[in-house]
């Protein structure tokens, strides 16, 4: 992987103890542009929770081993900012209220729809963006991508030693590009991360802020690259390692 960071960042991890459905859960997400990873039981998930340090967990609420109730309570101590779908057959208003005071941001009852799960993961993962303890919690640390430097505690970017100027807009674009270098990204799909939902714009800001971050990023620029009919991705590999 051309981008070296301290953190191995994996957007949504699946808790889900009925093989067919964690796959198909995954399969959904992996066609909307998500990476995923797996936990059958609840040791597993608090396992991976440290080393794949997920945007977002989908946690069933009947598991073996350690149940959702008690992988909520204990994530809840060591992250309060990480946003949690809770999954349930328990369809009552009373488990849904235990789940929800016990730290879920949201419970969806099965069986639901792969469409409002996808509906539900997004609209968190909006909320979690702009919130200001969010950025705390996650920017604690530098990608680096060959001579490209981004230093997400003080939002800082440098090629090649030289400080390079972004907006907030292009800081935050090139941040979610370098933590997925490789991985084609929709316009809609940037628009509702990097913009927000409540902000009305047209897919000429995508493209227009991919121009002016391609000029300030100088012979790095090509790193940023088009996919005809999708939207843009970032090479796998930096186009200049530097001197």
């Amino acid at each position: 992987m051309a981008v070296t960071s301290v953190d191995v960042w994996t957007d949504i991890l699946v808790v889900e103890d009925t093989v067919p459905m964690a796959r198909a859960i995954c399969r959904r997400l992996g066609q909307e542009g998500f990476s995923t990873a797996r936990a059958l039981d609840g040791r597993e998930a608090l396992a991976l929770l440290a080393e794949k340090r997920p945007r977002l967990m989908i946690l069933d609420w009947r598991l073996p081993e350690v149940d959702g109730l008690e992988v909520l309570r204990r994530v809840r101590g060591r992250d309060p900012q990480l946003p949690i779908l809770m999954l349930s057959a328990l369809g009552e208003e009373a488990d849904r209220v235990v789940g929800l005071e016990m730290g879920a941001d949201d419970y969806l009852p099965k069986p639901f729809g792969m469409r409002e799960l996808v509906a539900r993961v997004k609209a968190l993962l909006r909320r979690g963006e702009r919130s200001p303890d969010h950025h705390v919690a996650h920017s604690r640390r530098a990608l680096a991508y060959g001579p490209l430097v981004l230093d997400r505690q003080s939002r800082r970017c440098e090629v090649a030693g030289e400080d390079i100027p972004l907006t907030p807009t292009e800081f935050d674009l090139l941040d979610l590009l370098l933590r997925h270098p490789g991985r084609a990204f929709s316009r809609d799909f940037l628009l509702d991360t990097v913009w927000g939902q409540e902000v009305f714009v047209t897919d000429r800001a995508v493209d227009n802020a991919v121009l002016r971050l391609r000029k300030k990023l100088g012979g790095m620029g090509p790193a940023v690259e088009t996919v005809w009919g999708i939207g843009y991705r970032l090479s796998e590999s930096p186009p200049w390692e530097g001197s």
